[in-house]
Protein backbone atom coordinates (compact mmCIF):
# COMPACT_ATOMS: atom_id res chain seq x y z
CA UNK A 1 0.00 0.00 0.00
CA UNK A 2 1.35 3.43 -0.96
CA UNK A 3 1.37 6.19 1.65
CA UNK A 4 0.85 9.49 -0.17
CA UNK A 5 1.75 11.88 2.64
CA UNK A 6 5.18 13.51 2.45
CA UNK A 7 6.61 13.21 5.97
CA UNK A 8 10.27 13.95 5.15
CA UNK A 9 10.36 17.40 6.69
CA UNK A 10 12.62 20.28 5.65
CA UNK A 11 15.92 19.03 7.02
CA UNK A 12 18.70 21.61 6.98
CA UNK A 13 16.78 24.01 4.70
CA UNK A 14 13.53 25.15 6.40
CA UNK A 15 11.47 27.79 4.59
CA UNK A 16 11.51 31.38 5.85
CA UNK A 17 7.91 32.00 6.99
CA UNK A 18 8.37 35.82 7.10
CA UNK A 19 6.05 36.38 10.06
CA UNK A 20 4.51 39.86 10.50
CA UNK A 21 6.71 42.33 12.37
CA UNK A 22 9.73 40.03 12.04
CA UNK A 23 8.35 37.69 14.70
CA UNK A 24 10.15 34.39 15.24
CA UNK A 25 7.36 32.50 17.00
CA UNK A 26 3.71 31.98 16.09
CA UNK A 27 1.22 31.01 18.79
CA UNK A 28 -2.23 29.59 18.15
CA UNK A 29 -4.90 29.27 20.84
CA UNK A 30 -7.40 26.45 20.39
CA UNK A 31 -10.39 25.76 22.65
CA UNK A 32 -11.83 22.24 22.51
CA UNK A 33 -15.60 22.46 23.01
CA UNK A 34 -16.61 18.90 23.86
CA UNK A 35 -19.12 19.31 26.69
CA UNK A 36 -22.32 17.65 25.54
CA UNK A 37 -20.54 15.06 23.41
CA UNK A 38 -19.92 12.59 26.24
CA UNK A 39 -21.89 9.37 26.76
CA UNK A 40 -25.32 10.08 28.22
CA UNK A 41 -28.53 8.05 28.26
CA UNK A 42 -30.35 11.18 27.04
CA UNK A 43 -28.39 10.78 23.77
CA UNK A 44 -29.46 7.16 23.43
CA UNK A 45 -26.25 5.76 24.93
CA UNK A 46 -26.57 2.61 27.05
CA UNK A 47 -24.77 4.17 30.00
CA UNK A 48 -23.41 7.39 31.44
CA UNK A 49 -19.86 8.62 30.74
CA UNK A 50 -17.18 6.93 32.82
CA UNK A 51 -13.88 7.28 30.97
CA UNK A 52 -13.42 11.03 30.47
CA UNK A 53 -13.79 12.35 33.98
CA UNK A 54 -12.10 13.86 37.01
CA UNK A 55 -13.98 11.31 39.15
CA UNK A 56 -11.39 8.70 40.15
CA UNK A 57 -12.64 5.17 39.54
CA UNK A 58 -15.83 6.32 37.82
CA UNK A 59 -17.94 3.50 36.44
CA UNK A 60 -20.67 3.75 33.81
CA UNK A 61 -24.20 3.80 35.19
CA UNK A 62 -26.14 1.48 32.92
CA UNK A 63 -29.50 2.88 31.85
CA UNK A 64 -29.41 5.88 34.15
CA UNK A 65 -28.03 9.39 34.34
CA UNK A 66 -24.95 10.14 36.44
CA UNK A 67 -25.73 13.57 37.90
CA UNK A 68 -22.20 14.21 39.20
CA UNK A 69 -20.68 13.33 35.84
CA UNK A 70 -23.16 15.50 33.97
CA UNK A 71 -22.51 18.47 36.25
CA UNK A 72 -18.79 18.31 35.44
CA UNK A 73 -19.52 18.53 31.73
CA UNK A 74 -22.27 21.12 32.10
CA UNK A 75 -19.90 23.50 33.89
CA UNK A 76 -17.91 23.86 30.68
CA UNK A 77 -20.96 24.88 28.67
CA UNK A 78 -22.49 27.10 31.38
CA UNK A 79 -19.40 28.92 32.60
CA UNK A 80 -16.04 27.60 31.41
CA UNK A 81 -16.41 28.34 27.70
CA UNK A 82 -17.79 31.81 28.37
CA UNK A 83 -14.96 32.68 30.74
CA UNK A 84 -12.48 31.84 28.00
CA UNK A 85 -14.55 33.68 25.39
CA UNK A 86 -14.53 36.88 27.47
CA UNK A 87 -10.82 36.54 28.21
CA UNK A 88 -9.82 36.18 24.55
CA UNK A 89 -12.31 38.82 23.37
CA UNK A 90 -11.18 41.44 25.89
CA UNK A 91 -7.54 40.79 24.99
CA UNK A 92 -8.42 40.85 21.26
CA UNK A 93 -6.64 37.53 20.80
CA UNK A 94 -7.90 35.38 17.92
CA UNK A 95 -8.85 31.86 18.94
CA UNK A 96 -9.88 28.70 17.13
CA UNK A 97 -12.65 26.49 18.49
CA UNK A 98 -12.69 22.75 17.79
CA UNK A 99 -16.23 21.73 18.55
CA UNK A 100 -17.84 18.31 18.86
CA UNK A 101 -20.97 18.43 16.70
CA UNK A 102 -23.32 16.99 19.34
CA UNK A 103 -21.96 19.51 21.84
CA UNK A 104 -22.86 22.40 19.55
CA UNK A 105 -26.32 21.12 18.59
Amino acid sequence: MRYDRDMRGYGANPPDPRWPGGAHVAVQFVVNYEEGGENCVLHGDKASEAFLSEIVGAAPWIGQRHWNMESIYEYGARAGFWRLYRLFTEAQVPVTCYGVATALA
